[in-house]
């Protein structure tokens, strides 16, 4: 059971779960970008999250499926077909032997999530078989994926086997290419923070799985002044010397010494992962409490779709 890759885009990996309990050693989380789509793609074929899906970075992306398979598409839009026949995203579709997969430019939204009942087969590395490019560990090789690889179908039995499913409505996400998220301030937000709360900032060209440049009107910061080194986390806003902010995603480093000025809660940060060059990034100021009544929210609504799934 296998999956052939014809064409994989500026950048598509494996990806699951992160790798939690580890950043101790230095090891990074890692994992999708945007793990509510995943886990949204997994639970459409009767998947758990730990299961790895094809995460596809703008596209465009073509594979032909070497085996019948159960599949789901998710996170950012694009055209989409199955052997030249549109299929739509956020339902449990059903693919045949030699059927080819084409997905094209998402309009919003950066990255698409290809799932596959059983989840396709990656090297595991500290119990996730996640790619954390960097350090080339997980999925195939510790790369991306490139044309003429051949990805494993696990031929475990996924839940539901018979199920042919739809994403509720009020779960599916509406990309745009502006983002407002919800964020408390850091450690070395100034005084003069009303800078960055509710101003708009642009995401720039230097973006990846490390995390995200954005430019615009960043409160200022005295550029010699020595920091320890602290750990960080995704979802931290760096201010670097030259005064352009750094939003931190997955495959960031473990600790840093910039300025660390807000962190984005953890009820929005799987939408970071879908910024894309261009895009308008907000933020909005909770504070402790309000960022916990966020979570415990957004993590009931979820919940009652996925019960297994944690924000």
């Amino acid at each position: 059971m296998s999956l052939e890759i014809l064409q994989a885009g500026p950048q598509s990996t494996l990806q699951a779960t992160s790798r939690n309990g580890m950043r101790h050693i230095g090891i990074p989380a890692s994992g999708a970008a945007d793990p509510l789509s995943h886990a949204l793609g997994a639970r459409l074929v009767g998947n758990d999250t730990s299961c790895a899906s094809i995460e596809i970075t703008y596209g465009p992306f073509e594979a032909t499926f070497r085996c019948n398979a159960r599949i789901s598409l998710t996170g950012a839009i694009s055209e989409a077909s199955v052997s030249d026949q549109p299929v739509a995203f956020h339902e449990t579709l059903t693919v045949g032997t030699g059927q080819t997969l084409k997905l094209g430019h998402p309009t919003a939204g950066l990255r698409t999530y290809v799932s596959v009942a059983g989840g396709f087969e990656g090297e595991v590395f500290a119990s996730s078989p996640s790619t954390y490019l960097p350090a080339h560990l997980g999925g195939v090789d510790g790369r991306a994926l490139k044309q003429g690889d051949m990805l494993a179908i696990s031929e475990a039995s996924a839940k539901g086997a018979d199920e042919m499913l739809k994403t509720p409505s009020e779960l599916r996400l509406p990309f745009t290419n502006a983002f407002a998220l919800r964020a408390t301030p850091g450690p070395d937000l100034p005084e003069n923070e009303i800078e960055i709360w509710e101003q708009n900032f642009s995401a720039t060209r230097r973006a990846s799985r490390i995390g995200i440049e954005l430019d615009g009107n960043f409160p200022a910061i005295e550029s010699n002044r020595n920091l320890p080194s602290a750990g960080i986390f995704p979802g931290a806003l760096q201010l670097p010397p030259q005064g352009r902010g750094f939003l931190l995603l997955p495959d960031c480093q473990t600790t840093g010494g910039y300025p660390h000025i807000l962190q984005v809660n953890r009820s929005d940060r799987h939408l970071m992962g879908q910024i894309r060059p261009g895009d308008s990034v907000m933020f909005l100021k909770r504070a402790p409490a309000e960022a916990a009544v966020d979570q415990k929210e957004k993590q009931e609504l979820l919940s009652s779709w996925m019960p297994e799934f944690r924000l």
